[in-house]
């Protein structure tokens, strides 16, 4: 097994936002049935190593949207599980504006879109 002191940080870092993305695949808007990383709500993930922190920007579907409390809720449970990061910095950002051109491809097919 490898000793986790001696990781490459470049590798840790992927590792992690790997992981992190596996988790975001399983949480979904309640009224879409795409989850947020696939329709595009996730506009960064960073992961820095030297202290041990997840920083997360996302956005949602519309900035009314009326399951926004449960699908942050979600998404801050599922990345906190995450093993590595120590702190979790995730923020709800509107800017830039989420449209339909952000959506995977495979989002757009199960949507409709293609």
């Amino acid at each position: 097994m490898e000793e986790k002191k001696d990781k490459d940080p470049n590798e840790e870092t992927l590792e992690i936002t790997q992981k992190a993305i596996e988790m975001l695949k399983t949480v979904f808007d309640p009224e879409i049935p795409v989850n947020v990383y696939d329709l595009g709500l996730i506009y960064k993930i960073d992961y820095q190593p030297v202290d041990k922190s997840l920083h997360v920007d996302m956005t949602l579907t519309a900035p009314h949207c009326p399951m926004a409390d449960f699908i942050m809720e979600d998404v801050r449970q599922k990345l906190l599980s995450v093993e590595g990061p120590e702190k979790l910095d995730l923020r709800l950002v509107f800017e830039p504006e989420w449209n339909q051109d952000m959506m995977s491809e495979e989002a757009k097919l199960e949507l409709g879109y293609l």
